[in-house]
């Protein structure tokens, strides 16, 4: 049990590291809370500072789902079986939920896509690049971000099925996938009211000075 605690506040403590947030202070003098759709994900980011930039925090977002993998890998010497599957995905889902709600920005942080990405490469490097082959196409194809995340969070379950490692880690899936669908409720409705920014739109836009 000890175990499990420790790999809830690590990965906890890594998703609290607030790219958009810190960078955005440093360099653009902004909270980036303060613009776009008023959160710390990658996706304002774009939108509010331009593609590069947010191509930087999405990567370095992305990083601490993975690193939060390798560190339970390396310290608990676990794999993706029934047997470390649990730690693991504590440890990936506690960096979302340090992500999301980071206790040193009121709770108010991101939605945690990009670091579910990093943890779907850190479980299985083919599972997550394929992970990232899904989220790309889906919002290209659609030009809606929030699309492509629902069809990332429908892989990351069925990938978790598949690798048949125990209802733990299926649930842990299932609860997250339902807490980034709540999220994206607003996202949903502007799509539904056609108020949403597309991709396209949003990558054309001038970025903030």
């Amino acid at each position: 049990m000890q175990d499990y605690f420790l790999v809830i506040a690590l990965g906890y403590l890594l998703g609290n590291f607030q790219t958009s947030y810190i960078l955005g202070k440093l360099i653009k003098k902004v909270d980036i809370r303060t613009l776009g759709r008023g959160n710390a994900g990658a996706s304002n980011t774009v939108e509010s500072f331009g593609w590069k930039f947010g191509f930087i925090v999405a990567f370095l977002d992305a990083f601490k789902g993975l690193l939060a993998i390798l560190l339970v890998r390396y310290f608990f010497n676990v794999t993706l079986d029934a047997q470390g599957a649990p730690l693991l995905y504590l440890a990936g889902y506690s960096a979302i939920l340090g992500h999301i709600f980071p206790f040193f920005m009121n709770f108010k942080g991101g939605k945690g896509t990009a670091t579910l990405v990093g943890m779907m490469v850190g479980l299985n490097p083919l599972f997550g690049m394929a992970g990232i082959v899904v989220v790309m196409a889906i919002t290209f194809i659609t030009d809606y971000v929030a699309l492509g995340t629902v069809g990332l969070l429908v892989w990351m379950i069925a990938g978790t099925i598949y690798f048949d490692i125990g209802i733990i880690p299926v649930l842990l899936a299932l609860g997250g996938a339902l807490l980034s669908i709540y999220l994206h409720l607003p996202n949903f409705r502007r799509i539904k009211n056609k108020d949403e920014n597309r991709l396209t739109r949003v990558l054309k836009r001038k970025k903030v000075e």
